[in-house]
């Protein structure tokens, strides 16, 4: 069975985990293009744990630039095989204040902007994602959340747009109307890309603001953003080190078949793939190639 490495996709904040050892950073290349930053490794009793900071550090990429295929890709390369992404975002909800931690279980994509796919001209694949998220890793996180008394809910719509501006108040109320629960600017299609990189993938939405549809709250303030999610980091820190500590060793099939995605996905017949396009995808794709 594989061993399980966990990854860790979010700010540099909540890399300074207790317990932390044998840490060192690598600059990882892809054929894609550079990662965000450097990835951060390490373990916690005897799990290793890899750390990319989407933005890079000190937040000098925007959501739009962000190098999303890379960033998977060398997560991938990295022997990544769950992937929490821990995020900041606006509640669509009353009872999702700030502070709360929501672990979604569904995704609408409104960004345009992004190269969604390692696939394309020379070889065509269609993975599924009916389910994104690995129902064994969410499982893990609502576990850690629980042990940590943090507050938090399981299940929930995360609206992906744009960016990097935040909505019109009309944007606002329809997103509400769709029955979404929470808005960010950052996991897509990060997700879609872990599942073709056939990675497990989960996330930890964290709560910092109203969005702009609440009357009886201001609407986004940087400033009280900021700190709310200064706040969060000492909440997120205490997730991902219970749930490096807690989590199996060992990483189990995927209910979904995050980890087997490719299976069936590549449509191409092998003598008409592109063998550049092929040498590109040696990492996400090379258990079936």
């Amino acid at each position: 069975m594989t061993k399980t490495v966990l990854g860790i996709m979010g700010g540099s904040g909540v890399y300074d985990l207790p317990g932390l050892v044998n840490t060192r950073s690598k600059r990882i290349h892809t054929p894609w293009g550079e990662p965000s930053d450097e990835l951060g490794f390490g373990e916690i009793d005897g799990l290793p744990l890899v750390f990319l900071p989407r933005h890079g550090r000190g937040h000098r990429i925007g959501p739009s630039q962000i190098n999303y295929r890379a960033n998977i890709d060398a997560m991938k390369r990295a022997g990544v095989t769950d992937l929490v992404s821990v995020s900041a975002c606006g509640s669509f909800r009353e009872e999702l204040k700030p502070g709360t931690f929501v672990i979604v279980d569904q995704f609408i994509d409104r960004t345009f902007a992004r190269e969604k796919s390692f696939f394309g001209p020379g070889c065509v694949a269609h993975v599924a994602f009916a389910d994104p998220i690995s129902p064994a890793l969410a499982d893990e996180v609502e576990k850690a959340a629980k042990l940590e008394k943090l507050e938090h809910q399981r299940g929930g719509t995360y609206l992906v747009m744009e960016g990097p501006q935040f909505s019109t108040r009309a944007e606002s109320h329809l997103y509400r109307s769709w029955n979404c629960d929470v808005i960010g600017m950052t996991n897509m299609p990060e997700a879609k890309l872990a599942r073709e990189a056939e990675i497990c993938y989960a996330t930890v939405a964290m709560v910092t603001d109203y969005d702009c549809w609440h009357e009886d709250h201001e609407d986004i303030d940087i400033k009280v953003l900021l700190q709310t999610l200064h706040d969060n980091v000492d909440k997120a820190t205490r997730l991902i080190g219970r749930l490096a500590s807690d989590m199996p060793r060992e990483h189990s099939p995927c209910s979904v078949g995050s980890d087997t995605a490719l299976d069936i996905a590549i449509i191409t017949a092998p003598e008409a793939r592109d063998p550049e396009l092929m040498s590109k995808l040696d990492a996400v794709a090379g258990r079936v190639l």
